[in-house]
């Protein structure tokens, strides 16, 4: 973007025209062509989490998030109650389309209406969510509802700076990585340095072909084995 300046000559932002604050996320589904995402409603999706992370044996996909293991499913209920109650935040189930099982739940976050940002966070997959056509696509789904239905400007994803997987998968989805924040949080009683990550709305058009190039059935053989990684593919934007 070019600099512009004010009538006393100093720099200022580039002018964004029309804008106006934009709306929170409906608690509405989205439905792609691996998976289905569902607004979390702890009655109906609270034990086919609960069965889908249990196959974490040793607690591995809890290690960075703010909150779990659970010892029992009273206590996964409880805290999947109070997710979906939070009114600071927007929760989905994602259900695999080829079993109907609920696998994992996603938030938006940090929801900034007059600046049109927010973010994508408590990613919560199941084992057998993870490294997946319906994970990947799942993300997918979250970010077009952002960009192309509320036309959001920014979308955040922000992990725990030693979370090698999550920073991962960030840079594969073709967020550009910003900067740590310091000693940003205390979490589980650990200090938390926060790696932060965006797309913008002028980065999303190319993201999103990439993700459709990638999403095609053309581009995986018939063991569902892909032929170009999506890394590959968002790298190049």
């Amino acid at each position: 973007m070019s600099e512009h300046f004010n009538d006393l000559g100093q720099p200022i932002g580039f002018p964004v025209a029309g804008w106006t604050p934009r709306q929170k996320p409906p608690l509405t589904p989205m439905t792609g062509r691996y998976c289905r995402l569902e607004p979390l409603d702890p009655e109906r999706h609270a034990a086919e989490l609960w069965a889908a992370f249990s196959a974490d044996r040793d607690g591995r996909m809890w290690t960075y998030l703010p909150t779990g293991p659970y010892a029992t499913f009273d206590g996964y209920h409880a805290a999947a109650k109070a997710m979906a109650a939070a009114a600071s935040r927007v929760t989905h189930t994602i259900i695999d389309a080829r079993g109907g099982k609920a696998l994992g739940t996603a938030s938006y976050l940090n929801i900034n209406l007059t600046a049109g940002s927010i973010e994508v966070g408590a990613i919560t997959y199941s084992p057998a969510l993870q490294k997946t056509q319906a994970g990947s696509e799942a993300m997918f789904l979250m970010m077009r509802r952002v960009f192309d239905e509320l036309g959001y400007r920014r979308y955040e994803w922000k992990c725990n700076s030693l979370n090698a997987p999550s920073r991962s998968a960030a840079l594969r989805y073709g967020f550009r990585f910003e900067g740590i924040f310091r000693q940003a949080d205390v979490v589980k009683g650990h200090n938390r340095d926060t790696a932060w990550f965006s797309i913008t709305d002028g980065e999303w058009p190319a993201i999103k072909a990439a993700f459709e190039r990638w999403l095609d059935p053309a581009n995986f053989d018939a063991e569902g084995r892909q032929r170009l990684r999506l890394s590959e593919l968002t790298r190049a934007t």
